[in-house]
């Protein structure tokens, strides 16, 4: 498993890096689950990171246009991030897979590389979002490269509070079945660890189990990471 967090500027990043991070996400989490981080804060995050460090960007949600959602992605993966994530907030399948598509085709003109991740809500029907479970399927209709699943609303429910271990695990099945990268995340922490480590995910992300403080207003912090890269390996 690799370990993903979540940070807001290049301070945090490196404290992310010091804990020994995998991966390191940019997002802005005042806007939400996949809030966009603003362009100056994710260059300064890339001009920091080693070579081979793989990064990801959050674009923000369905709820903005594919052109919007497009370019973002283009700007992302001129800057050099590895992954780029879209939160997938529509009911409707064939909508998904277009902006999907959309958000590829931007991506690829910077970085043919780049890889687009499709992000569902385990809280779907709070938010009016297609189920978690379809995701496989849109992301292979979409070409895209990953699967993810979060929590819309950070609310103090985590993803466990909607989806049991057996259901995970059919859905991680069908991901790897179809070539897809699968990646576990929505409010996580350290009593979670254990029901991770079962599930074994590609990725784990996590933004308030790293911060000292909120996870909006609180700051990544080195030992905390530290602790959870721990406690993914048992």
């Amino acid at each position: 498993m690799q370990l993903l967090i979540s940070v807001t500027d290049a301070e945090e990043a490196q404290a992310a890096l010091q804990g020994g991070a995998d991966i390191i996400d940019v997002k802005n989490p005042a806007e939400g689950a996949l809030g966009a981080a603003q362009v100056t804060a994710l260059h300064d995050v890339c001009a920091l990171l080693p070579p081979k460090c793989p990064s990801s960007a959050a674009l923000g949600d369905s709820t903005s246009s594919a052109g919007a959602l497009a370019l973002a992605a283009y700007g992302a993966a001129a800057l050099g991030v590895s992954f780029v994530k879209v939160g997938l907030r529509t009911a409707n399948p064939d909508e998904a897979v277009a902006l999907l598509r959309a958000v590829r085709a931007g991506a690829h003109l910077a970085n043919a590389s780049c890889i687009v991740v499709a992000v569902g809500y385990a809280d779907a029907t709070r938010v009016g979002a297609l189920p978690w479970t379809l995701l496989p399927k849109i992301a292979r209709a979409a070409r895209s490269g990953g699967c993810m699943i979060d929590t819309a609303l950070k609310d103090g429910h985590t993803l466990f509070d909607y989806c049991d271990e057996p259901a995970l695990q059919r859905w991680l099945d069908a991901c790897r079945e179809a070539g897809l990268l699968c990646a576990l995340a929505g409010s996580l922490g350290p009593d979670d660890l254990p029901a991770l480590r079962r599930l074994h995910p590609d990725v784990v992300g996590f933004r308030g189990a790293a911060c000292r403080g909120s996870r909006e207003g609180g700051r990544v912090d080195a030992a905390l990471v530290a602790a959870l890269r721990l406690g993914l390996r048992g």
